[in-house]
């Protein structure tokens, strides 16, 4: 038996990175999942390549009414919602005092408010399932600071206390919730569109996780999936309300290797 048998998960921002690396294990352990993105082209192939068990739905992360639509669609093709991972995020690496209001609004509205959204769109058709798992990815910027992100860390503290306020609420109804916290990961968030970009962000994220992270490497997508499937199935029936950090142990203390 799959270890999602049975079950309907929705993600958002599943076009690339740890979404589409999400959407893929569930799909594979036997979950119906909604791939839920902006970016509809890629959305949708990453839908088609799953098949059957995957429909692609629009989802700008900041409008409650396409929140709405993700949810009826899902419930809509599936006929209920069990898990959701408010999964899409963006940065920024503006230091503070360039940082412009505009920029600021920009990251807390996606990672911030997109949460909140998402959380309070789940819960009805989960209260209609008679439970559910709510997966907020935050990260390590949720747990420390981190020079150049102070709009980035402010909505990913602020997800690890909705986190928690929400696990406190819905815990009468079987609605898990928790926190996702990934250290450096080879996604595309940082990089721009132009040629080359990915791979410039790349080469710097590795080598500094290289140098800092006592694993000595930059985790993969496919990881924090992992962790996300534990989370979202019924073997993680007793945690709600909690952080888990998959990060290499690069916040585990200080100094750093190499730097005692």
């Amino acid at each position: 038996m799959a270890r999602l048998d049975g079950k309907v998960a929705l993600i958002s921002g599943a076009a690339r990175g740890m979404g589409k690396a999400e959407a893929q294990l569930f799909a594979a352990e036997g979950a119906k999942v909604a791939v839920c993105d902006v970016r509809d082209d890629e959305g949708k192939a990453v839908a088609e390549a799953i098949g059957a068990s995957a429909i692609y739905q629009h989802l700008d992360v900041t409008n409650e009414d396409e929140w709405a639509a993700a949810v009826a669609a899902t419930t809509g093709a599936f006929g209920k919602l069990d898990v959701l991972v408010n999964n899409a995020g963006i940065g920024d690496g503006s230091p503070l005092a360039e940082m412009t209001l505009e920029n600021y609004r920009r990251v807390t509205e996606v990672n911030q408010t997109g949460v909140f959204l998402g959380m309070r769109s789940a819960v009805a058709p989960m209260k209609d399932a008679g439970g559910g798992s709510i997966l907020n990815i935050s990260s390590i910027d949720g747990m420390i600071g981190m020079d150049l992100c102070t709009a980035y860390v402010a909505s990913k503290w602020a997800v690890r206390g909705m986190t928690k306020t929400a696990a406190r609420e819905l815990g009468p109804f079987g609605i898990r919730v928790n926190s996702i916290h990934p250290g450096f990961i080879h996604t595309h968030i940082g990089a721009g569109d132009e040629p080359g970009s990915l791979e410039a962000v790349r080469e710097i994220v590795d080598a500094h996780t290289e140098k800092l992270a006592p694993l000595g490497r930059t985790g993969k997508p496919e990881e924090i999936a992992k962790l996300a499937l534990f989370l979202a199935s019924d073997e993680s029936s007793y945690s709600t309300g909690s952080e888990f950090v998959a990060d290499g142990g690069l916040i585990a203390g200080y100094p750093p290797p190499g730097m005692a």
